[in-house]
């Protein structure tokens, strides 16, 4: 029971941040490549329940910016123009579950807008910008991870069970795999690609390259596995009496594989939106206007942007919960798991 516990809080705490990237048309109030070109890098706008007066309002507001005395990109709160917050408000289309087409959103304001983490060079609200290009982030990395986990499986489920010359060889590809640096692996086969190619496009391709590049380490530890179940009393009386090797690997040795797959599965999701945002950071990734969490952060290319925009750091604190959360579900994963197989398999139990 101690055990289930910190996995369930994991997988409570990843579907809670998940769910709100998913929903993010709801949570984001505007539309997120809609551009305001009067008001570029805007700073974050808080809110507030007292007025300047000392008066408590019920609900939140916000106080419109204004631009400080002689200065050109210098912002100031103005206290005499509050924006009230509203809920449940229309606004920008957009379509819930990427198919349910809605106008609602969590917040806003019909006034003016409240921009919660400040604007882009282009007056792009960027906590909308945040959510959105979490969809695109976080789906390249679950997209990419599976890609990685189903080739490792094949791979190692191959090698560890037909063994011989198939096993040497193709070990020896994963070899060469874990040996060459995968981050300029990934550099150098995502320029080889197409730059000038669509926001969807792009992405496929991403999830693609990071795809094919992890796989080594997984195909490894699956064979181990294999290796040693295909060894074990269960399958050799299943053998002994008939059973073909395609019965004998999904019914009896794959599901053997389940722990570290799942566990591996934990530890990729993050690298590979680390990856992805490394590539959209470097431009070679999901164009403009796509939001994701690498293209948000490419501003800070620019000097002028890293030491008088520090709003512009904000989206890679966003993604913290994100990494932790799998990185405490893998460990919860990896303590859960084993002693479960340990005792599902005791001397004995060939049922």
């Amino acid at each position: 029971m101690t055990m289930r516990r910190p996995l369930a809080k994991w997988l409570v705490i990843l579907g809670v941040l998940h769910a709100i990237v998913v929903c993010a048309g709801f949570f984001a109030p505007y539309d997120p490549i809609e551009q305001d070109r009067k008001n570029p890098y805007l700073p974050p706008m808080p809110l507030h329940l007292l007025d300047a007066q000392g008066h408590l309002h019920l609900r939140p507001f916000a106080y419109a910016l204004k631009l400080r005395e002689g200065t050109f990109d210098q912002y100031e709160q103005d206290t005499s123009q509050s924006v009230p917050m509203k809920f449940f408000r229309s606004g920008a289309g957009y379509r819930l579950l990427g198919f349910l087409p809605s106008r609602i959103h969590l917040f806003g304001s019909e006034d003016a807008r409240i921009c919660l983490l400040g604007t882009d060079a282009y007056g792009r609200d960027q906590f909308s910008r945040l959510l959105y290009g979490g969809q695109i982030s976080l789906l390249a990395g679950l997209l990419g991870a599976g890609c990685t986990l189903s080739i490792g499986l094949c791979v190692g489920a191959a090698a560890g069970y037909f063994g011989g010359w198939r096993d040497d060889a193709l070990m020896r590809v994963a070899e060469l795999f874990l040996a060459l640096p995968w981050l300029y692996l990934l550099f150098a086969l995502r320029a080889f690609l197409p730059l000038s190619v669509s926001p969807l496009k792009a992405f496929f391709l991403i999830v693609a390259v990071i795809g094919a590049v992890g796989w080594a380490r997984p195909a490894r530890l699956v064979r181990g596995v294999v290796l040693s179940a295909k060894e074990r009393d269960f399958v050799r009386a299943a053998r002994g009496f008939g059973a073909t090797d395609s019965y004998l690997l999904r019914r009896h040795i794959l599901p053997e594989t389940s722990s570290v797959l799942l566990t591996q599965a934990a530890i990729l999701i993050p690298q590979y939106v680390l990856a992805e945002m490394t590539l959209s950071f470097l431009g070679l990734g999901v164009p403009e206007p796509a939001p994701s969490w690498g293209n948000l952060l490419s501003n800070l290319q620019q000097y002028s942007v890293l030491v008088s925009y520090w709003w512009m750091y904000l989206p890679a604190l966003a993604m913290v919960p994100f990494f932790l959360g799998y990185l405490g579900l893998a460990s919860s994963l990896q303590e859960r798991l084993e002693p479960y197989k340990i005792e599902r398999r005791s001397p004995g139990s060939l049922a």
